[in-house]
């Protein structure tokens, strides 16, 4: 009897545990996989730039370095170590991700980093992919750093001084950092698992330079992936941290003293302004007035004027 209820208390729960692992899964597929396919169905091949330029010039430089000439330019340009100052360090970590590890298979190399470059470009864009693969990188290196230079001890934390004559080249670093800002930003526990579990398992089996690299690309974009779309809170954030003063209350910069201007010399005082005054006429009498209005009687037409002359001649005679 009790035999027989022990399967039926576990069903619900294997129920759910199966139905949330295959949504799981689903939602992965279509993050991981389906996404970037349909982002390079429609970018095309110019969607794949990052990578194949990662995958050439990782070849590139393996080439160059099967040679003795070659291999000595290869180191000065893209050959890291611990105890070379920081400034060329620095220098050189943007060309160490396309020269290949020496103790690991270009070719397998070259898959991973086609892959990981791929779908970071298709998912992220070019310029936050080179963004995260430099950051993980540099992080990787610089921390390296760090534990030599605290040496042995440290709960396991500092390494010896010997570590800082390792070379310390490969794109390795940049991979495993993609893989989990991928996993991190799109929700993929299985990705997550596959990458940034296996460099666990890695730096613990061999506890060498390269998997604690490996170790902190992964803290890394484990960090930078939670940070990802919080730009505005981290702004909020920070200006709460920074001290607010009320409106009115900001110090006033003392305003430099005036020079003392020249006294002016007085000036001569001016004669007052006379208004012309007009002559006032008299006013005129009104028979003038009269006179001036009424018109004048028209004068007669001359050739009357000379018969009634001619007339009154012969009426005198």
């Amino acid at each position: 009897m009790t035999a027989e209820r022990h399967p039926d208390r576990f069903r619900p729960s294997v129920a759910r545990l199966a139905r949330f692992a295959g949504r799981t899964l689903r939602g992965e597929w279509h993050a991981i996989v389906v996404d970037p396919i349909r982002q390079l169905a429609r970018r095309g091949l110019s969607g794949l730039l990052l990578a194949f330029v990662a995958a050439f010039g990782v070849i590139f430089f393996h080439d160059i370095a099967q040679h003795p000439t070659g291999a000595v330019w290869v180191t000065r340009l893209g050959g890291v170590k611990a105890d070379l100052p920081l400034w060329l360090s620095l220098l050189r970590t943007p060309v160490s991700l396309y020269v290949p590890a020496l103790d690991l298979p270009v070719w397998a190399g070259i898959t991973q980093l086609f892959l990981a470059f791929a779908l970071a470009e298709l998912t992220l864009g070019r310029s936050r992919t080179l963004a995260i693969a430099y950051a993980t990188t540099l992080a990787g290196t610089l921390v390296a750093r760090l534990m030599i230079a605290v040496g042995p001890g440290w709960s396991g934390f500092g390494l010896p001084a010997a570590c800082g004559h390792v070379l310390d080249t490969g794109p390795s670093a940049a991979v495993v950092g993609l893989f989990t800002y991928l996993s991190v930003v799109r929700r993929a526990p299985v990705v997550f698992t596959l990458t940034g579990g296996s460099m666990v398992w890695e730096s613990i089996a061999v506890p060498n330079l390269a998997g604690r690299e490996h170790l902190i690309a992964v803290g890394s974009a484990v960090v930078l992936g939670l940070l990802h779309g919080r730009r505005a809170r981290l702004r909020a954030l920070a200006r709460s941290f920074l001290p607010t003063r009320a409106p009115g209350s900001f110090p006033t910069a003392p305003t430099a003293p005036t020079a003392p201007t020249a006294p002016t010399a007085p000036t001569a005082p001016t004669a007052p302004k006379v208004s012309p005054v007009l002559p006032v006429t008299a006013p005129a009498p009104a028979s003038a007035v009269v006179a001036a209005t009424v018109p004048a009687p028209a004068s007669p037409h001359p050739t009357a004027a000379r018969a009634g002359g001619t007339a009154m001649t012969s009426l005198e005679r």
